[in-house]
């Protein structure tokens, strides 16, 4: 009994690191409220590409696009994790017991 837990623990955890690897192929794509800047991140939770209009690249604009680049950067890493998260759940539902914190 012990030794038959101990292999789906370890059959899951080894499920769990593939799991974790496919979420880099999950790509969420978000751009900013007027469409100036462009964020992807995988579900990961790691920035994969940024792209910026050129208005916002002129000296002038430089606390703007700070501005616009951390609220989008914070917003797409804010969907990457649900994303992975959501990912894991359908993952691991059916292969381990409830343990809050687990994943």
């Amino acid at each position: 009994m012990i030794g038959d837990l101990f292999t789906r623990l370890q059959e899951a955890k080894l499920k769990i690191e593939e799991a974790k690897k496919s979420l880099n192929s999950i790509i969420i794509e978000v751009e900013s409220g007027d469409g100036t800047i462009k964020v992807k991140a995988n579900a990961n939770k790691m920035i994969t590409d940024i792209g910026i209009s050129e208005d916002l690249l002129i000296a002038e604009n430089k606390e703007e696009l700070e501005d616009r680049l951390l609220i989008t950067l914070n917003d797409a890493l804010e969907h990457a994790a649900q994303r992975g998260e959501e990912e894991m759940k359908k993952i691991t539902q059916d292969m381990l017991p409830n343990f809050p914190g687990l994943i």
